[in-house]
């Protein structure tokens, strides 16, 4: 099986941080002892940590996972997982911030973490930045061999039809590689396939450490001057919960 590969070799510092949030639903020990080594984990990175959040406290969570619009989604796209989220005894929450790196190690380690805690008790993964919800085979599966650097396995591509009768395409979970996400608007619907692939080339451009400036261009097959890049958002907007970049695809 390949090995996972953590290289940003177009990787130049920028000044926004990578952000982590995972939720492991499960029944733990007492004391927690996941065997890391057995799982690829080093630990978890400087900057990210583990709190514990029993039964009693999770009817007082704030930002529960399971509530609200993104328990809805999880619910429709999951309802068996959801189901054993919800009885779950306890979660482990695995959130932190870090500044952003030359090497993607720490999402390896804290990757390895987690498939440590599903040994060790752990049956439902949330991942709030994607919006899913992975019972624990399906994380495992999802996340084996080469596929668990794989940046398109942590993002989530979207798209949605527009009042003008265009497309929106978008992504979700690029705070991971403390890089924007995409936003390309106005997309026919004879385009969305290739807009997809932008949006997807992006991603993995930006994983691997490359930083688009204001005012730059995106080169596209067949569209003349390819398409230009406007820096956009914040990280409290709430259809990407981070900062992104806009690009309006040609009109015909």
């Amino acid at each position: 099986m390949a090995a996972a590969d953590w290289t940003r070799p177009q990787w130049t510092r920028g000044e926004a941080k990578a952000m982590l949030l995972y939720c492991v639903f499960g029944t733990f020990a007492a004391e927690l002892k996941p065997d890391l080594p057995a799982c690829g984990g080093r630990g978890l990175p400087a900057g990210v940590e583990l709190r514990r959040i029993p039964k009693a406290m999770l009817a007082h969570w704030d930002g529960h996972p399971l509530r609200g619009a993104l328990g809805g989604i999880l619910r429709d796209a999951d309802p068996v997982a959801f189901a054993t989220a919800r009885s779950a005894p306890e979660c482990l929450l695995v959130r932190g911030e870090l500044a952003d790196a030359d090497s993607l190690a720490y999402l390896g380690d804290t990757l390895g973490v987690i498939a440590a805690l599903l040994e060790a008790g752990g049956a439902v993964v949330v991942d709030p930045q994607i919006l899913e919800i992975f019972a624990a085979d399906a994380w495992r599966t999802r996340y084996a061999g080469a596929e668990r650097s794989a940046p398109r396995n942590h993002v989530l591509v979207l798209c949605q039809n527009e009042a003008d009768g265009s497309a929106w395409v978008r992504t979700r979970g690029m705070r991971k590689f403390a890089r924007p996400d995409i936003s390309i608007r106005r997309v026919p619907h004879a385009d969305v396939q290739r807009a997809g692939a932008v949006a997807a080339r992006l991603v993995d451009l930006q994983a691997r450490g490359l930083r688009l400036g204001d005012g730059s261009t995106v080169d596209v097959e067949d569209v003349p001057g390819g398409l230009r890049v406007t820096r956009a958002g914040a990280l409290d907007d709430r259809e990407f919960n981070n900062t992104h970049l806009e690009l309006a695809w040609p009109a015909a």
